[in-house]
């Protein structure tokens, strides 16, 4: 998971080279960042329920190759969008599959029988901090290279290849968790994911997981290319500066995130929104004086929201959820937060067609729509502990 993660987020500190250096005009770049969750999204939603119908092992074994001929497509496509928004796809597939099936098979590593002191949320943490060590790191390295070593177009891709190599031939030690049944009913069936419905679902999970990337991408895609002006040539390094701080504060929560967030109420969720509320008015502040550090601590902040928010998720979703449709509704969360990806591509286009919304006044309807995500969780802020009998549905 943490190298197709690398993966799947080497591109975004390169998107200020893309329009520097190859002519990218900014509404294709941000597009370009959003087109991975063309490939993202499939993968989630079929290859979730495929796992829970045929392993995880069979799902996720072929990811991490599948993640490499992304990046090799990604390397040699600098000057061509088609093979560029090819590439991102393929990076789109392979983090898909990680995020649902992967993130299903360590839940259940991380529980009887394979891990008997295993706490309940202790491997929505541990695959949290797998995604969020890979696209932190992976974008921090692919800033370096390219800012300041030789082919900056394509090696950074090549590492990606690399270290795929070595997780193909590392996942295949790790054991299968599902055992397949003996006559499979129909894949339509399979594809069904009953949990939806769930009024927790609808009102604690859905509210939130669009800012999980949502707020991501506010802050390693939309400031780096605001202040590329104001840094001194270093617009590549610093893009990966603000990717690197962003995800190393949302991986330092999640390792903290497990004593915030209840079974019993929404606390994590409101906790996430907090941080986000607070991020996307520093983002204000950050777009309108233009000072890269306080675009800086602006990450920090939406990186611990990203952080709180994606635990807090993939937390409700394991209490919600049914040994049968765990994979399915993980990977529908997973889709939810994706939708987050679009905000830079319309943050770009609002502002192209109406001038008067500058992006400090985006940022400011962000705090408002984060306040009015955060009356919508309030409604089911306490509520008793699911049980298994609420995980049997119709």
């Amino acid at each position: 998971m943490f190298a197709i993660a690398w993966g799947g987020n080497e591109f975004t500190p390169l998107l200020v080279m893309y329009k520097s250096d190859h002519g990218l005009s900014g509404p294709v770049v941000d597009a370009l960042l959003f087109a991975y969750v063309l490939g993202i999204v499939p993968a989630l939603l079929i290859g979730g329920p495929l796992s829970d119908r045929f392993g995880r092992a069979r799902l996720m074994r072929p990811a991490p190759a599948v993640a490499a001929i992304g990046s090799i497509i990604l390397g040699l496509g600098a000057d061509h969008v088609a093979l560029l928004v090819i590439g991102r796809i393929g990076s789109g597939i392979a983090l898909g599959l990680a995020m649902a099936v992967g993130s299903s098979w360590i839940k259940e590593l991380s529980s009887p029988p394979f891990e008997t002191d295993a706490s309940g949320s202790r491997g929505a943490r541990r695959s949290a901090m797998s995604l969020t060590a890979g696209l932190g790191i992976g974008a921090a390295m692919a800033g370096v290279l390219a800012q300041w070593a030789p082919l900056p177009a394509t090696l950074p891709y090549l590492v990606n290849v690399a270290l795929c190599v070595v997780a193909t031939a590392w996942v295949v030690r790790a054991p299968e968790t599902v055992v397949r049944a003996g006559a499979p009913g129909r894949l339509r069936d399979d594809l069904r994911i009953p949990a939806i419905g769930h009024r927790r679902f609808l009102r604690v999970v859905v509210p939130v997981a669009p800012w999980v990337f949502g707020s991501a991408a506010a802050a390693y895609a939309v400031l780096p290319t605001l202040l590329a002006d104001e840094v001194g040539g270093l617009d590549i390094a610093y893009a990966a500066l603000i990717t690197l701080v962003t995800l190393a504060s949302g991986f330092a929560i999640q390792s903290v995130a497990r004593r915030i967030d209840r079974p019993d109420s929404a606390r994590g969720s409101v906790v996430a929104i907090g941080f986000l509320a607070v991020g996307m008015g520093m983002g204000a502040w950050a777009s309108s004086t233009l000072n890269p550090w306080v675009a800086l601590a602006a990450g920090a902040v939406l990186g611990g929201g990203y952080g709180m928010a994606l635990v807090a998720g993939l937390a409700e979703v394991g209490r919600i959820a049914g040994p049968k449709d765990l994979a399915g509704l993980t990977a529908v969360f997973y889709s939810l937060t994706y939708l987050g990806f679009a905000a830079p591509v319309v943050l770009a286009l609002v502002h192209q067609v109406v001038p008067a919304l500058t992006y400090p006044v985006l940022f400011g309807l962000g705090v408002l729509l984060a306040i009015a995500s955060l009356a919508v969780v309030a409604t089911e802020y306490r509520t008793r502990q699911i049980t298994t009998a609420d995980k049997v549905t119709p």
